[in-house]
Parts: C-alpha cells; sequence; structure tokens
C-alpha cells in the first residue's frame, strides 16, 4: 500500500461527531468527485466515483450516520489493468439526493445546483472544525501525498479555479499557504514544505500518519546533518593533504635547486621538520620547534617558503636563475622579524 493510501484509509477511519462537521465533508467529497444526473422527469440521483475503495467506504458511512441513508455500492474492474478498480456510490432516491445536497449547500433554495457542484453558500465551513472536514473530504477525493522518504509533496486536484481558490483560502485559514498549479484542464492546490504537511496531516486528524512523517522528517534531517559534517571535515583533510603535498614539493625544490643551508635560520629549521615529520600538523610542526611556534607562525614560515620555491621556479624558466651547478644561486629574501616571530 502506498503512503497516500495509508493516509487516505486513516482519514477514511476517522468519522466527526458532529452532525455539521459529517455535512461539510459530504459536501467535499461530492464536489470534487461526485456527479448529479437529472432524469427526464426531473429526478435527482447523485453518484461519485473513486479509485480508492476507502474514500467509497468513508462516504457511504457518512452517508447512512448523517441522512440515514442505504445507498447502492457497485465495484468495476478495468479490464486492462487487472489490479484496478473503480468504485460507485450512488443515492437513487430522489428525496434522499435532494435532502443531501440542499444540506451540503451544493443546490441552492431554488433547486438549482452549483456549476461544477460548486458550494452554493460558505456556511457549512463557518466554523474550524467544519473546514477541517471540508479539506479532509477534498482529499480523500481528490488528493494525493508523495512517500515522504522521497520528496514532500501534498496536493488535491480541482476541476475548476473557483474549487481550487476557495479550497486554498480554506486552507489558509489554518495559517497554512498552499499554491495553485494548473496542470492539463485542472486546477492543483498543492505545498511542498515538509512543515507544512505535517500541519495538514494535524488539520485533516491524521495522527499516526503525522508521527510516521516527523519521525522520517527527523531522520532524513540527521542523515543530512551527517552527510554534511563527513562532507566537511572530508573536504578539510583533502585541503590539508594537499597543502602538506605542495609543502613538500617547495621545499624539495629548494633544497635541490639551491640547497636548505641557504634559508634564513627560521625557515630552514621548519622546512627540515616539514621533511622529517611529513604527516605532522601546523600545530605539531609548531610544538617541535625550539622555541615553540603557534600555528600561524609555522604557517607564515610555509607560505614563505612557497614563494622562494616559486620565484627560484620562475628564474630557472626564465634561465636567469642559479642552478647547483652554476655555483651563484638567487638571493633569498629573509623574513621580516615581526612576522617571523609570530608565536599565535
Amino acid at each position: 500500500m502506498s503512503y497516500a493510501s495509508t493516509v487516505k484509509d486513516e482519514l477514511s477511519r476517522q468519522i466527526p461527531q458532529a452532525r455539521h462537521c459529517q455535512i461539510a465533508e459530504i459536501a467535499a467529497i461530492i464536489s470534487m468527485c461526485g456527479r448529479v444526473t437529472i432524469s427526464a422527469d426531473n429526478r435527482y440521483r447523485i453518484k461519485i466515483h473513486t479509485e480508492n475503495v476507502a474514500v467509497a467506504r468513508k462516504y457511504f458511512t457518512l452517508l447512512r450516520k448523517t441522512f440515514n441513508i442505504v445507498t447502492d455500492v457497485s465495484i468495476r474492474r478495468n479490464s486492462y489493468l487487472k489490479k484496478s478498480r473503480t468504485y460507485s456510490v450512488v443515492v437513487k432516491e430522489h428525496e434522499d439526493a435532494v435532502r443531501v445536497l440542499m444540506a451540503a449547500k451544493l443546490m441552492g433554495e431554488d433547486g438549482e445546483i452549483g456549476e461544477n457542484l460548486s458550494l452554493k453558500k460558505n456556511m457549512i465551513v463557518k466554523q474550524s472544525c467544519c473546514r477541517r472536514a471540508f479539506i479532509r473530504g477534498a482529499f480523500l477525493a481528490a488528493g494525493s501525498i508523495s512517500n515522504p522518504e522521497k520528496s514532500y509533496h501534498f496536493e488535491i486536484t480541482c476541476a475548476t479555479e473557483e474549487k481550487a481558490r476557495q479550497l486554498q483560502d480554506i486552507i489558509g485559514t489554518f495559517g497554512l499557504e498552499a499554491r495553485i498549479v494548473v496542470r492539463k484542464k485542472y486546477y492543483v492546490v498543492y505545498m511542498k514544505e515538509g512543515s507544512q504537511i505535517v500541519d495538514i496531516l494535524n488539520v485533516m486528524e491524521a495522527p499516526v500518519a503525522l508521527m510516521d512523517l516527523e519521525n522520517l522528517r527527523i531522520l532524513k534531517e540527521m542523515r543530512g546533518q551527517v552527510n554534511r559534517q563527513v562532507n566537511c571535515e572530508t573536504a578539510n583533510i583533502h585541503k590539508t593533504v594537499s597543502a602538506a603535498v605542495k609543502q613538500l614539493k617547495d621545499i624539495e625544490y629548494i633544497r635541490d635547486t639551491i640547497g636548505l643551508s641557504k634559508l634564513p635560520e627560521g625557515l630552514e629549521e621548519v622546512a627540515r621538520l616539514r621533511l622529517e615529520r611529513r604527516e605532522a600538523t601546523l600545530k605539531e610542526l609548531g610544538e617541535a620547534l625550539d622555541p615553540p611556534v603557534g600555528k600561524s607562525g609555522v604557517n607564515h614560515r610555509l607560505r614563505k617558503l612557497g614563494a622562494i620555491a616559486d620565484a627560484l621556479r620562475e628564474k630557472n624558466a626564465e634561465g636567469m636563475g642559479g642552478s647547483p651547478e652554476s655555483g651563484s644561486p638567487p638571493e633569498v629574501p629573509e623574513p621580516s622579524g615581526k612576522e617571523e616571530d609570530n608565536y599565535d
């Protein structure tokens, strides 16, 4: 069973205690997936079609509890898709159909039915509990929710823009921001924020689905936090290793070109120590010096060695620098005392 089916199954078992809330939910189901037919002798029938047995069961139960109406239920199996079934719930009696339509405000006092089964008045959604029931019925009839393990997406498909705007406004009364997008010939009211989907499940009174979603959200956030931390640490390690490799290459180039003994005392000491302790951190190198030097001081000396190595490479590339054979090495710059004595 999909996550959406699980949520709908839970909602289908949530029966409002108050009659006005039951009517609000019936109104939403008929408006979203119902159809009213009128015979030649002006007799009304209400029929809903759904592929979800939970929706058919909920509608059947609400009609029986609210209006004491016994409806006809039929099941049709798609010959092409063997697992696909369509459930139809029909209110056949004219008087029963009129009672339901009038109570649900889908029919005016003049007997006219709202276009596309739009609500004639908003009286049935005046109270907060009725708005909850209406949203629940709309979701049962035409809603969908994605598996939170993959993505966060909640939507209810409406046949007209008027229905979509009305549903958007009702959802908005609970402090939630739903959006509308046109998909083919339908208007889809949707939300994509995980926190808002948790809130809408709370509004529809689906506590089990809400807790499942919250647990998944917490798990995903923890995984994301761990992944970010690991990626950050990996990047720092890579950066540190790359810096150490460059330092060794620079020091080896200086050694092979002019010799480490040509360096100032402080730079020579760090250079020889880095060659001896290739995997040591800046802190460990600083502690091994005599006197000890802070990380910033060690880093400054290593940058100086890098600058000297780059200068030697540039002069040698131009054919102007000295070499071990020439006996005339280029001048090595002395680091300033202020920078050399940085013992942070």
